[in-house]
């Protein structure tokens, strides 16, 4: 390969590193040309795999950044899945090929930026499609905004229960309050009756002592006019 192809060649597989979602590896030896044409086709869109020079992909890929992910995985003969589309869907191509032709051995890659495994490859093919999981998600919001509307739309509700509990609550304690202030009245109530019958007896007092000095003037009275008697009866 002239250096030109070679540059042009590096060129395009950088932008592939980091244009695309992901990159699977896999180990294509003992697949013919037509098996290679129907993994294209199971990839359905969601990846497009091409055969590649390890030297070329090793420069690509330090060119990349991507380098240190994929390690290893560059040894022997060497293909790339470059995942443009759905990542689920692309691993379910792989995986579902690899089942029917077992001469296609993935050795991981690189998913959305995260070194993949080949189990973890596997494990991410059992995943429901994108599509299905963003329904699944909006599902799941959709559900947590109705039940966040509900829990909005019973709180007057509650907030009423509450204050009619507090009110019925007041009005139970309303008559022990009351019954204090006047359980406290009823000693001066009680006494009020007692000065009041003692006052007569204060009042009866001079009365007493009147009647007492009555007497005594009456018999000065008498002791006087006997007096003017006899001095009369004298002249």
């Amino acid at each position: 390969m002239a250096n030109a192809e070679k540059v042009a060649a590096v060129a395009e597989l950088t932008e592939r590193f980091q244009t695309s979602n992901g990159a699977v590896l896999a180990n294509y030896r003992g697949l013919t040309v037509a098996q290679l044409a129907d993994l294209r086709r199971a990839l359905n869109g969601h990846a497009n795999f091409a055969v590649v020079k390890n030297t070329l992909t090793k420069i690509a890929a330090t060119e990349a950044g991507v380098a240190d992910q994929l390690g290893d995985l560059l040894s022997g003969p060497s293909a790339i899945a470059f995942v443009k589309g759905d990542v689920v869907e692309a691993a379910k191509g792989l995986r579902d090929f690899a089942k029917a032709n077992p001469a296609l051995e993935i050795k991981g890659g690189i998913i959305d930026g995260k070194t993949m495994t080949p189990a973890e490859i596997d494990r991410l093919a059992d995943l429901e499609p994108r599509d299905v999981l963003l329904a699944m998600l909006a599902g799941a919001m959709k559900a947590s905004m109705a039940r966040a509307a509900a829990t909005f739309a019973a709180m007057p509700t509650q907030m009423a229960r509450l204050a009619a509990a507090l009110e019925a609550k007041r009005a139970e304690e309303a008559p022990a309050d009351a019954a204090a202030p006047a359980d406290a009245t009823a000693p001066a109530e009680a006494a009020a009756p007692a000065a009041t019958e003692a006052a007569p007896a204060t009042e009866a007092a001079p009365a007493t002592e009147t009647d007492d000095a009555n007497p005594n003037e009456d018999a000065a009275a008498d002791v006087a006019a006997q007096a003017t008697t006899e001095d009369a009866t004298e002249d």
